[in-house]
């Protein structure tokens, strides 16, 4: 019993991995543009879809903005970020 079980799960992993290579190569096959539009679909299904992660972001932005215009946030010139940034690179 054990044995057979084995040999199923194996020949099944096979099955899959001809099943990936034959998707790959399909996926290939597409325009460029499909493809994207595939990779974006495949890391959704992952993932937290794009959309809602483009939602959070704006709240957050939304959030940073009023915080900015109630003064609880420092702000610093943009010329100070960046010498700050280059002198840590060096």
């Amino acid at each position: 019993m054990k044995r057979s079980r084995i040999w199923f799960q194996t020949t099944g992993l096979r099955s899959m991995s001809a099943l990936l290579k034959s998707i790959e190569e399909q996926a290939r096959a597409l325009s460029a543009e499909d493809r994207a539009r595939l990779a974006e679909s495949m890391l959704e299904s992952l993932h937290t879809s794009i959309a809602e992660i483009e939602a959070l972001w704006a709240e957050e932005i939304e959030e940073r903005v009023s915080a900015f215009d109630r003064g609880e946030i420092t702000s610093y010139p943009a010329e100070e970020v960046f010498a700050e940034a280059r002198r840590s690179l060096q």
